[in-house]
């Protein structure tokens, strides 16, 4: 297997992960509309679905008992171990996103939920989405996730963070170019817009690309009522947040407003 970049597997080694999408309004938010938007798109149960860089199962989870036949790969130890805890049903290995272990025309649908922001090189992107578009089958669906270039900045501004050291640093750097380091908090990103993101899409062959954003531009709102109010409060704001996101999916001016992009598209 490819190796990883040691600051990414020592991350995900301590933060838990298998936490995130239910612990925060925020992350409640992501969630729904991630499980949305793949609904939309899946072939019906009992399509076969490999969720590359699926991390501790969150999202295998509610395809198994939607009634798909779900392969799971990520390259952290630790989410291997908790996804087949999670999600015995599902086949789950060890792998990378670049290399994966299948032979061609092997899946209905294939996920990169995770992989392609923590693959700094553009190129790696690139092998990912060549990766996923082998093993799926002919007009099969390959589903991406993206970071958007400009959460950075709306996070520190809803917390009160964006100091000008701050701006002047790392965030116009990011804006910049996408690449972040991972030095303060978190661990190495890319962070894409969402011409990009449908670009690198393209770029593989991918048919019929679409880009959506997942949780809309009321995301930062969601967040500064959780810091500010508590996640009860802010838990309140996320049916309001969907129906934004929903309506905001319609003027693509609005995708890269959203914490996470989907890119959508045919093998």
């Amino acid at each position: 297997m490819t190796s990883i970049d040691p600051r990414i597997m020592g991350f995900y080694s301590e933060y838990d992960e298998a936490a995130r999408l239910h612990s925060t309004a925020t992350g409640r938010l992501e969630f729904e509309r991630t499980r949305e938007l793949l609904r939309r798109y899946l072939p019906p149960p009992p399509a076969c679905v490999l969720d590359v860089g699926g991390g501790p199962g969150t999202h295998a989870q509610w395809l198994a008992d939607d009634g798909y036949e779900v392969h799971l790969v990520d390259p952290v130890p630790k989410h291997v171990e908790q996804a087949r805890e999670r999600a015995p049903r599902c086949v789950v290995t060890q792998g990378d996103a670049r290399h994966l272990a299948f032979t061609e025309r092997t899946f209905d649908a294939v996920l990169l939920l995770g992989p392609l922001y923590h693959l700094a090189e553009r190129e790696d992107r690139l092998k990912a989405l060549r990766e996923a578009r082998r093993v799926a089958v002919q007009g099969g669906v390959v589903v991406a996730a993206g970071i958007s270039r400009y959460s950075l900045m709306q996070d520190y501004t809803v917390s009160a963070g964006l100091s000008p050291e701050l701006l002047a640093g790392e965030v116009s750097q990011v804006l910049g170019t996408g690449s972040y380091d991972g030095s303060r908090g978190f661990t190495v990103v890319h962070f894409h817009t969402a011409a990009e993101l449908t670009q690198e899409a393209k770029e593989v062959g991918l048919g019929a690309v679409r880009v959506h954003g997942i949780e809309g531009p009321g995301w930062a709102y969601v967040v500064a009522a959780g810091r500010c109010a508590g996640q009860d409060e802010a838990g309140a704001l996320v049916t309001d947040a969907i129906a934004t996101a929903r309506l905001a999916d319609e003027h693509g001016v609005f995708h890269d407003a959203s914490a996470h992009m989907l890119v959508v598209g045919s093998a």
